[in-house]
């Protein structure tokens, strides 16, 4: 089934191109089925890659999903140009009366900062308090994980002494999960921050599980609150091929002189071309995600959701 997006939206041609099926809305309008409705909150200063990325898995699947973008009205970013913000996005303030099955949250290029002093963080926390009974099953990704393990459970993130930068092996912690069902014992995902959240941190809170964790300095890497469809994913399985090594290419013409990402160059050679290890992970989370927590879980009548979260 497709994944219904704003009319004339970029991705669109991307993903036409890579054979996943996209329907514009007034395509949409015209089929007589109820679609998973998905917001995503995307704190990404260049908005059209991370749609692109995160379009790319949720339409990858049997399921119609209708997408609504929105971005912080308390900071608009530099890179995004005011007309495409007004074409393909809303505002919370236009959505908030709404109910959703699903909300992606995205990283942001903030994370050295203390929470309180990100410009947008009041409208990020306001917006999470409202997910807990506006929307069925929440997906948080890299910061915007962390803002929520810090915002619903007081989890601090704490300063790494280097990057956590590359392609890291991970094993599952728990056995017969859903959202972990066709995972391999061991698999890769992509890691690109500064800072972590600590394994004893999370283990105090008796809501929280760990789900799967990286080998060595990543950590824990998938976290939820199962009862609340909360999920707390801090890698990038959603990056594309060449995501890592634009961050590398971009901080080295910069003399900061970054580690070359680990397990991505054949031989740790940046001139050779990256190994992509992470692709079917990244589609069975999104999927899974999707099938197991949102569509099969979600009522169908989503005015309903009150209750649902009371």
């Amino acid at each position: 089934m497709p994944i219904k997006i704003p009319n004339n939206l970029p991705a669109a041609h991307v993903l036409e191109g890579e054979n996943i099926f996209v329907m514009d809305a007034d395509r949409a309008y015209s089929q007589d089925i109820r679609p998973l409705r998905l917001i995503i909150l995307n704190l990404m200063p260049i908005k059209s890659v991370t749609e692109t990325q995160l379009l790319r898995l949720l339409g990858n699947t049997s399921l119609q999903v209708e997408v609504d973008f929105i971005y912080t009205e308390s900071y608009v970013p530099s890179h995004t140009s005011h007309a495409y913000l007004t074409e393909f996005y809303g505002t919370f303030a236009e959505v908030r009366h709404k109910k959703y099955d699903g909300m992606i949250i995205t990283g942001a290029p903030v994370e050295n900062m203390a929470f309180e002093e990100v410009a947008y963080w009041d409208e990020v926390a306001e917006i999470m308090e409202w997910s807990k009974k506006h929307v069925y099953s929440v997906f948080h990704i890299c910061w915007g994980a962390q803002a929520g393990l810090y915002y619903h459970y007081g989890i601090k993130k704490h300063d790494v002494p280097q990057k956590i930068f590359g392609v890291y092996p991970h094993h599952l912690c728990v056995e017969h999960e859903k959202l972990l069902r066709g995972f391999d014992d061991i698999f890769y995902v992509p890691h690109s921050r500064y800072t972590e959240n600590r394994r004893e941190d999370i283990e105090r809170v008796p809501e929280l599980a760990i789900l799967a964790e990286a080998e060595g300095e990543a950590g824990p890497y998938i976290i939820a609150n199962l009862e609340a469809r909360q999920f707390f994913i801090t890698g990038h399985a959603e990056y594309d091929p060449l995501t890592l090594k634009q961050e590398y290419d971009r901080d080295e013409a910069a003399g900061l002189h970054p580690n070359i990402p680990q397990n991505y160059y054949p031989d740790d050679d940046p001139r050779q071309t990256p190994v992509v290890r992470w692709r079917s992970v990244a589609h069975l989370l999104f999927a899974n995600w999707l099938n197991y927590y949102v569509y099969q879980e979600t009522p169908y009548e989503l005015d309903s959701l009150y209750k649902e979260r009371d």
